[in-house]
């Protein structure tokens, strides 16, 4: 019998993954679904390691070994926030020999065949299978607490997977709810699925359950009274999601209000200027973020030295960015940040110092740094690096040069609902403005202010988001949702990689891999997302600004 490339990976890399109390008896054979509920049900605090697997799963080292062999790319989901933040336009890297993300300056992950397009698929799927793997075996009647909760923890795992896929294998769903999308594979669909695999579902279908999962998850973390880490979905992170959700369905009403009730249900707090005049966003602990995955000096991405998400993307501890000259920030975008903006300090100016200026005062974010540095780097500051790379975030335990790579990695930061409030209150004829700039008059520049001039006021909102939430896999979906394509002119990329596309250009999608065209018996190449050859380089004039990105509606 032929069976599902999706299930078939999602069990081996749940299997790499699992904890040892939850799917597996003391003499190494599986627990049956059927077990698990029969447990869960008599002592309702063991689905808790269920669930815990389930989130640890998105931080595992090289899940895809067994199917793709090993891959410094490959740490879960970090990577697949780095694979689209790179094939956007403001994370801006050299293409050379250390740079494990050339795939996406150049644009050769999107092959059928690519070991990337299988990863990210394979990944994904993975977590799906982890997050069924909870809703299947707690009753949805149930009422007890602990239980509730870990049920809402696997829709709204669910939920964001699929969100997440939405947006990576078809364009954004207003005007194309009756495209196909991705199979849905659920809890109750497994065991068919793997024995005779699942079609495409419409783009409409897929989001329909999303926003299902998501108002259930709401619904029983609320009613269930708990709360967790902040490694796993609280009721403020149920709310974010559902909010990320209505702005990509231009629900503006909807996402607002989801935004708000983020906010007033959440402990989080916007981070102060003081706390982000320094390298940060490298711990759960810090009071702005929600939701995030929690790395330990002992789990085996960190013990690998340099296969994780600091390695590749972070300027000051060790890993590849020290060859491979590590990302920048697109110069046309950092052009836009006022120099008294605190956030014009995340990143290396052109005299290769991270500065931003309070009244007359130079604030240098490094200045704590600078004898670690200097040591380390055994050069003059600005040397190492190019100006415009990033500093935004702060190596483990502050200490520069640092091997142990055991920052945590942000999901969600209360900074975005603001953001999407603003953003939603704009295009809904509310005070999108207002709450913007107190926001940013606040939390990172007090000289702020906005009139619509060159941007306007979706641009505007767009570009804080941007800068806000730079190198933390935001910017690939806020690209796809407002259809904006990618415009590299004038960004600093190397002239073979200076491409424009418009938001309609199918090189935007990613492919189904050919490994599940082949094993699905509902799938045929017919399915394939449209294939188109590497984009072509266009030459800058030296007069771009970000003014030229329009958003179509």
């Amino acid at each position: 019998m032929k069976y599902s490339y999706i299930i078939l990976t999602a069990i081996a890399l749940a299997a790499l993954t699992a904890c040892e109390d939850m799917d597996t008896e003391p003499n190494g054979g599986w627990v049956t679904t059927d077990q698990k509920e029969q447990v869960y049900n008599n002592d309702p605090t063991k689905s808790a390691a269920s669930v815990d697997g389930a989130f640890m799963s998105l931080s595992a080292l090289l899940p895809n070994e067994v199917s793709l062999g090993e891959a410094h790319n490959d740490f879960g989901y970090p990577s697949i926030m780095l694979f689209t933040d790179v094939n956007g336009e403001d994370l801006v890297g050299e293409e050379n020999g250390y740079n494990w993300f050339s795939h996406e300056i150049r644009y050769t992950d999107r092959s059928v065949s690519s070991y990337i397009a299988q990863m990210v698929w394979q990944d994904i799927y993975s977590y799906i299978f982890a997050a069924n793997g909870i809703v299947g075996t707690i009753d949805p009647e149930t009422e007890d607490p602990t239980l509730m909760f870990n049920l809402a923890q696997g829709y709204a795992l669910r939920a964001f997977c699929y969100f997440q896929l939405a947006q990576l294998y078809q364009f954004n769903i207003v005007g194309h709810e009756s495209d196909p999308c991705v199979p849905i594979l659920t809890d109750q669909n497994a065991d068919e699925f793997g024995a005779n695999g699942g079609p495409r579902a419409t783009v409409q279908e897929v989001y329909d359950l999303i926003y299902s999962d998501l108002d259930k998850a709401i619904s029983l973390i609320a009613n269930s009274g708990k709360s967790a880490a902040k490694s796993q979905i609280n009721l403020d992170v149920a709310y974010g999601l559902r909010a990320r959700v209505n702005l990509v369905c231009r629900k503006w009403a909807a996402a607002a209000a989801d935004a708000q009730a983020a906010i007033e249900s959440s402990s989080a707090t916007p981070a102060s200027i003081a706390q982000v005049s320094v390298p940060s966003f490298k711990s759960l602990d810090e009071s702005n973020w929600m939701w995030g995955i929690d790395v330990n000096e002992t789990d085996d991405v960190v013990e690998s030295g340099i296969v994780n998400w600091p390695s590749h993307l972070h300027s000051l501890c060790f890993g590849y960015s020290n060859y491979s000259g590590g990302f920048r920030i697109s110069e046309k975008l950092f052009a836009t940040i006022a120099d008294t903006d605190v956030r014009k300090g995340w990143w290396l100016n052109g005299e290769g110092v991270a500065t931003h200026k309070e009244g007359d005062t130079e604030v240098d974010h490094l200045a704590d740094l600078h004898s670690g540095i200097l040591a380390y780097f055994e050069c003059e500051l600005g040397e190492f690096y190019a100006p415009f790379t990033n500093v935004k975030f702060g190596p483990y335990n502050n200490e520069v040069g640092v091997s142990t790579n055991a920052n945590d990695i942000p999901l969600m930061r209360i900074e975005e609902m603001y953001l999407i409030k603003a953003e939603a209150e704009i295009m809904g004829g509310g005070n999108g403005i207002g709450t913007l700039t107190n926001f940013v008059k606040t939390y990172r520049d007090p000289e702020y202010s906005f009139a619509e001039g060159e941007l306007t006021a979706h641009q505007e909102v767009w570009r804080q988001r941007r800068i806000e939430l730079w190198g933390e896999g935001m910017n690939w979906f806020d690209i796809m949702r407002l259809g904006t394509g990618i415009n590299r002119l004038g960004c600093g990329y190397q002239q073979t990689y200076t491409f424009v596309l418009s938001g309609s250009d199918t090189k935007l999608l990613w492919q189904i891999p050919e490994t599940e065209i082949q094993a699905n018996q509902q799938l045929s190449e017919a399915d394939y997302n449209p294939t188109s050859p590497v984009p072509e380089a266009v030459k800058a004039t030296g007069n771009e600004t970000i003014a030229d990105e329009k958003i179509p509606f």
